[in-house]
């Protein structure tokens, strides 16, 4: 994307969080944001950015059947979708025997199934053209598992797996796919928009308690600060050559590096293990 040019981004979830400041930088910098929202409210609230350039789709991205249509009817307004954001998501807290199954399909639904389907929806066109920009807004959670919060980490090792393959994928077309993986932001990921299950077995205290009472101490005081994400994000969608995989904080950056220098030891301590099953 061309910072000079009028560019068409769709954002997920842009009601909120790093969806809606990157709306606002967008608009700031003469780009035309159709954002997916969740209510007629969200939707009004969205298109008073800006006069003109300022479109809210009423979407759930967990409506697979609602979201080609959808799609396509704005597409027929606006023009050809530029760039695609998904930043829908929600995140998850809840050790892994206390937390159901039919959580679990809620987490992937909403952000793996979601993503994919936004996807789907606008690669045909991108393909044709052969240029866009898919950007799937992952999680430091996506590259380190981390206790108390498994299936939402599931959810993001899913979409950085996706994301990896479909740039492989489609790069030779044209498509350039980036997954950019945040850590702690001052979002309201850790406060409204988290989903907890019920606490039932004390024998998880110890280990998870007090996780979960720091990460409620720490919602709303997180270091990140999304408007600078946002500023990244829009550099990243200008770049002719973007990274495939970004981290965004330096706790992400820390954590991440510190998981990749262990499974590297690990894997080299056990490099005659592995090596010993081949005929």
């Amino acid at each position: 994307m061309n910072q000079h040019n009028r560019s068409v981004l769709l954002i997920t979830g842009a009601n909120s969080g790093f969806g809606r400041a990157l709306a606002e930088a967008a608009l700031a910098n003469g780009h035309t944001v159709i954002g997916t929202v969740r209510s007629v409210e969200a939707k009004e609230a969205l298109e008073r950015l800006h006069e003109n350039n300022a479109y809210g789709v009423v979407l759930d991205v967990t409506d697979f059947a609602a979201i080609e249509p959808a799609i396509h009817d704005i597409v027929a307004r606006v023009g050809p979708i530029d760039v695609l954001v998904n930043n829908a998501g929600y995140g998850h807290e809840g050790t892994v025997e206390e937390s159901s199954l039919e959580e679990l399909i809620r987490q992937f639904n909403t952000n793996v199934f979601g993503a994919v389907a936004m996807i789907k929806a606008v690669l045909p066109s991108m393909r044709a053209r052969r240029t866009g920009h898919i950007v799937n807004i992952t999680s430091m959670a996506g590259h380190v598992g981390l206790p108390g919060v498994a299936y939402y980490c599931g959810s993001k090792f899913a979409l950085e797996g996706i994301s990896e393959s479909l740039a492989r994928e489609v790069g030779p077309l044209g498509i350039k796919v980036t997954s950019v993986a945040p850590g702690s932001f001052r979002t309201d990921w850790a406060g409204r928009s988290m989903v907890r299950s019920e606490h039932t077995i004390e024998d998880y205290d110890p280990i998870f308690g007090p996780i979960r009472r720091a990460r409620q101490a720490k919602s709303g005081r997180q270091a990140g600060d999304p408007a600078k994400a946002a500023a990244v994000l829009l550099q990243l969608v200008g770049n002719d050559d973007p990274p495939v995989n970004l981290l965004l904080g330096n706790d992400a950056y820390d954590l991440v590096m510190k998981r990749l220098s262990a499974l590297s030891e690990t894997f080299q301590a056990w490099e005659t293990t592995t090596r010993s099953t081949d005929y």
